[in-house]
């Protein structure tokens, strides 16, 4: 690197260093933030996230800078009242204190470990996780995110089959519009065609089956066996978050379970956004007292201020890790501070009971915005979820997007996708209060009379 570089690097490294270390920024400052901010996503990181924000907000250059409970600030100062949550990780609120302290507490003698000696926070964390999950789920795995998790629990299960019968393919069954993750085998089990069609082929193996119809899983079992081809596991998410807050039929977990112990195969829950209290129960599988064979955690688990992920499995299927502990590793997994802020979430969520948090607050904004849907039959299709998890279903995605934009003018932040904006979820942090439900839902019916009115007007012009 010549001088003349390495200088300009040294330059806007030390820039970025001290604005760290500010709480406050002069008019100037926030200025020059902005200005940077915008350029280095349009040069840098993408542009087309750039254009999306710009279909669903107000100012397509606002930049995040503060955040604190239910909320959170722009660098300007303006508070927004947080309903997307980080689409899962925020079951907490934004720094929640115990978290916090947990991994500043870690971080005074150690922050990564050398993957060689034992950890002992590594050690508690899976302890806790035996504890406090459903049945006889025992082992852990850690990991970084969610797609991780999802991508460790399809190899534990192939692993197990493999040692059954070593000489066959095996496949995995999944659900349509499932979400799993977006790496390669995430991905594969993934049922929204737009995100796999630009990367296929994908993970050979992978069959899909309507979610919610026990009976389809029956039958596709039964195909399967007639061709002779071999299927390890089956994976769901308890409640479908990214396809818009799905709550499957009361029955379908209890029969998906007894199906998988009739046909041998894996039950695998994916709880890496229904999990930790998001539904109001403790994990998504809890509604239904159904235990998995295999669960994966994400996003809330590491209380929303250091990612983790985690996989844990019943020893019967986890037994055929222990004769090679590492034909599975991870670099960062279950480091040191991950796990203190894992620790510090599981801790928080049963200390502040946020299950129930979730149940008794998730009651009241549903029906708040079922209210507003039944005044707004014109505009809503639906209105479903479980706990906090909430999907409002508009007539069609322009609406989503109008809404989206209209409550973020108004300083309330939801969940509508890039690929699914006729449905917004609602996924606000269990410690939200009722006071600010009351203020988003006072939001949301200015924001949809706004909206009709603007519908009204565009279908007048088009006569």
């Amino acid at each position: 690197m010549d001088e003349q570089l390495r200088a300009r690097v040294l330059r806007e490294s030390s820039k970025a260093l001290d604005l760290m270390q500010k709480n406050e920024l002069s008019p100037a400052e926030q200025d020059a933030v902005i200005a940077d901010c915008v350029d280095n996503f349009s040069r840098y990181v993408n542009p087309g996230i750039l254009d999306y924000r710009k279909s669903v907000s107000t100012d397509y250059t606002a930049v995040e800078w503060s955040d604190g409970g239910a909320t959170f600030r722009d660098i300007r100062g303006r508070e927004f009242i947080d309903c997307l949550g980080g689409f899962g990780i925020y079951m907490l609120g934004h720094r929640h204190p115990t978290v916090m302290r947990a991994v500043q507490g870690q971080l005074q003698h150690q922050a990564l470990h050398s993957q060689e000696l034992l950890d002992p926070m590594r050690g508690y964390l899976c302890e806790l996780v035996a504890m406090v999950t459903p049945g006889d789920l025992q082992y852990s795995f850690l990991v970084n995110s969610g797609t991780e998790a999802t991508e460790g629990a399809l190899k534990f299960a192939k692993v197990y089959a493999y040692e059954k019968k070593p000489d066959h393919m095996l496949g995995v069954i999944s659900t349509t519009r499932a979400f799993h993750g977006k790496s390669m085998g995430s991905l594969s089990v993934s049922g929204k065609r737009e995100f796999r069609v630009p990367f296929q082929p994908l993970m050979p193996g992978s069959r899909f089956v309507p979610y919610g119809d026990a009976d389809a899983l029956e039958c596709e079992l039964q195909i399967c066996d007639m061709i002779g081809y071999d299927i390890a596991a089956f994976i769901v998410e308890p409640v479908q978050g990214e396809a818009g807050a799905i709550v499957p039929p009361d029955d379908y977990l209890p029969r998906v379970r007894a199906i998988c112990d009739e046909w041998d195969v894996v039950m695998i829950a994916d709880e890496v956004q229904t999990g930790m209290g998001r539904t109001g129960k403790l994990w998504g599988v809890d509604n239904w007292d159904v235990v998995p064979d295999i669960m994966t955690m994400g996003k809330a688990f590491g209380g929303a201020v250091v990612p983790c992920g985690n996989i844990v499995v019943k020893e019967r299927i986890f037994h055929a890790m222990f004769a090679n502990p590492y034909l599975h590793t991870t670099t960062f997994g279950g480091n040191p501070l991950a796990t203190a802020a894992a620790i510090g979430a599981l801790h928080a969520t049963l200390e502040e009971d946020i299950p129930r948090q979730a149940a008794e607050k998730g009651t009241v904004l549903k029906a708040g915005v079922q209210k507003l849907a039944d005044e707004y039959p014109d505009l809503y299709h639906e209105v479903r979820g479980l706990g906090l998890l909430l999907g409002m279903e508009f007539l069609d995605a322009e609406t989503g997007y109008a809404v989206s934009a209209g409550l973020f003018d108004r300083g309330v932040l939801v969940g509508g996708t890039l690929n699914n904006a006729k449905t917004i979820r609602l996924e606000p942090p269990a410690v939200i209060s009722y006071e600010q439900i009351e203020q988003v839902l006072e939001r949301l019916a200015e924001t949809l009379a706004e909206v009709r009115a603007t519908h009204r007007t565009s279908a007048l012009v088009a006569q």
